[in-house]
């Protein structure tokens, strides 16, 4: 009996190993297919909600399931290709009145730590670089799911958002009290490399 018990402790823990480790690795985010968004909302005088998106950002994230604080996520935004369906609004949003995409091109966000809080949940701490300010933000982040796709890869998806004051990086344009805020939404799925 007691090595029957042995036998099953080792198996369990044998296959709880594999199971941990067989969606470790490094996830690339899956720009050709376009499974990828980061929106925006931000209120409009108090009356209703501008939405917009970047549409052309890459990055990637590194997974480790048994050691999750161990993750890591790095982004890279272009913010020239930002679009709230209005061209001229975008051209006023990409001027130096807001995000001067001529002098700052790129947006950046870098992790400096991930805390899990839940069952497939972390706050993801690091770094954001926008319009030439770095300061520390933190993502509420969500898997959302992972495993094999019809052409042979292996993917994984996550959501997280969070809620940036346009002051704290430099915005110069003040849009009255309502509009000291705009929520970020950022949603990607990444293919293991």
């Amino acid at each position: 009996m007691k090595k029957l018990i042995l036998a099953t402790a080792v198996s369990l823990a044998v296959a709880t190993s594999v199971q941990a480790d067989e969606h470790d690795g490094t996830y690339a985010f899956d720009t050709e297919g376009a499974h990828q968004f980061i929106t925006f909302r931000i209120s409009h005088l108090g009356y209703s909600w501008v939405y917009g998106r970047f549409n052309n950002f890459d990055g990637q994230f590194v997974y480790d399931a048994e050691h999750p604080e161990n993750s890591s996520v790095s982004v890279t935004i272009d913010t020239a290709s930002l679009d709230t369906n209005h061209a001229e609004r975008d051209k006023h949003l990409r001027s130096e009145d807001f995000l001067d995409v001529s002098e700052f091109g790129e947006a950046t966000f870098t992790s400096k730590r991930v805390v899990p809080d839940g069952e497939g949940e972390a706050d993801i701490i690091g770094d954001l670089t926008l319009r030439g300010v770095t300061r520390e933000i933190t993502l509420d982040a969500e898997m959302i799911g992972y495993g094999s796709d019809p052409w042979g890869g292996y993917r994984m998806g996550f959501e997280a958002e969070t809620v940036l004051k346009l002051k704290d990086f430099g915005i110069p344009t003040n849009l009255g009290k309502a509009s000291e805020t705009v929520e970020i939404e950022i949603s990607v799925e990444g293919i293991r490399q």
